[in-house]
């Protein structure tokens, strides 16, 4: 007798909680007619599941229900879990402008699950120096106002006869006291960093991998970019200084995918024992933390906390095997930006092609922006001028192939 397959029906409401003690409900009695909107009050809506939004990965929507396209592990696979590599797809909202700024969301995603399949979701707000990180739903916390908020819906499958499948995302945003964190200088580590090879892969945000492709990678989906955007770019620069890269955060791992090791322990995903900046896989092959196993259960053969595209690898860095290299995680500061359209982008000791290149800029990366200075008039991608910027560490880079920039103003040098 052919066995019934096991299925579950999900239904998860998440109060997203900011500090203790903060009011987080709507006033119960009507303002006067007169009055300004009530910040508290929320604002609810319903992610259309049945949109391609272009950046989606290996999803469709499949009567009445999103469901990956492919359930089977193979070129679409993350890491290998000790059970076996999984399948993964990704759906990706259009941002939701928002009435008023919000301060935390509640999320409730109804859907089915089976046989090793799973479901999460996640969002992340906007806010004038830029998108915060992704959270999961039952982590989500705007610790400022955010103008905008977006969804992402991961499924994973564990093999062909798993189900994972989502009829439903509603999310409801809303506002309650909270202390805004001042913008701090961006979190900088040194890591040992391994180069990922594999082209003609596909990375977790959907790039397909080029020979000499420039992007990175960190063991976790908090800082995963969408595909073609550089929201959240890392600096990386050899441990001496002398050549550094700007790359967006393209794909997840090495060893671990739930492993923000930047983050400090209230927020930090898993291993909040281990000291913020220190990756658990570090931790587990010099110290054999964990059993000297990540989160897989799978032993653990070098540090590893940052994996790199070849191009950064040897035309960025010009490194030639994996070393230690110092990373900076540069969504977590402050101030203006400038967004790489037309890259590598080689970063001069002055404002002129004659000056040395001490590195590269990625297609797509947002580099952080100091002041800008006069010097050699370029035609480039965008426009042709002679306005140069100089980037934090003192590197400059021309105006004419940067697509846009954001974050605040940029004075004269």
């Amino acid at each position: 007798m052919a066995c019934a397959r096991r299925r579950t029906l999900v239904a998860l409401t998440t109060l997203l909680a900011v500090a203790a003690g903060l009011p987080g409900s709507p006033a119960t009695a009507a303002p006067p007619p007169a009055a300004a909107p009530d910040p508290a009050a929320a604002e609810r809506w319903t992610v259309d599941l049945a949109v391609r939004g272009g950046d989606d990965v290996n999803v469709a929507w499949r009567s009445g229900r999103l469901r990956l396209v492919d359930p089977r592990p193979g070129a679409r696979t993350r890491p290998a879990a000790a059970g076996g590599p999984v399948a993964e797809g990704i759906l990706l909202s259009a941002p939701r402008a928002l009435d008023r700024p919000a301060t935390r969301v509640r999320a409730r995603l109804a859907a089915r699950t089976a046989d090793g399949g799973g479901v999460t979701a996640q969002v992340r707000g906007w806010r004038a120096r830029g998108w915060t990180e992704w959270r999961d739903a039952t982590e989500a916390v705007f610790d400022q106002p955010v103008t905008r908020v977006q969804a992402r819906v991961v499924l994973t499958t564990r093999d062909a006869t798993s189900e994972a499948a989502v009829t439903n995302l509603t999310l409801t945003a809303d506002r309650v006291a909270a202390t805004a964190a001042q913008p701090a200088a961006a979190r900088t580590y040194r890591v040992y960093a391994t180069r990922i090879g594999l082209v003609g892969g596909v990375t977790a945000n959907g790039h397909t991998v080029a020979t000499r492709d420039h992007f990175a990678a960190l063991p976790t989906r908090r800082g995963l970019s969408p595909r073609d955007t550089g929201d959240y770019t890392v600096k990386v620069c050899t441990t001496s200084g002398s050549r550094c890269e700007y790359a967006p955060v393209w794909d997840v791992g090495p060893w671990n995918t739930r492993d923000d090791w930047w983050n400090p322990a209230a927020v930090r995903e898993n291993w909040k024992d281990l000291p913020q900046g220190l990756p658990e896989a570090q931790a587990a092959y010099q110290n054999g933390y964990n059993g000297g196993r990540d989160q897989f259960g799978r032993t653990v053969r070098n540090p590893a906390g940052l994996d790199l595209a070849d191009g950064t690898f040897w035309d960025g860095l010009r490194l030639r095997d994996n070393a230690w290299v110092d990373v900076t995680l540069l969504w977590t500061g402050g101030g203006a930006r400038a967004v790489v359209g037309s890259g590598p982008l080689n970063l001069r000791t002055g404002a002129s092609t004659a000056y040395a290149s001490r590195g590269l800029a990625a297609t797509h990366a947002h580099v952080p922006v100091q002041c800008y200075v006069t010097g050699q008039r370029i035609a480039g991608t965008y426009r042709t001028t002679t306005r140069w910027y100089r980037l934090v560490g003192g590197t400059y880079v021309s105006h004419a192939y940067l697509s846009s920039v954001y974050g605040g103003t940029v004075p004269r040098c």
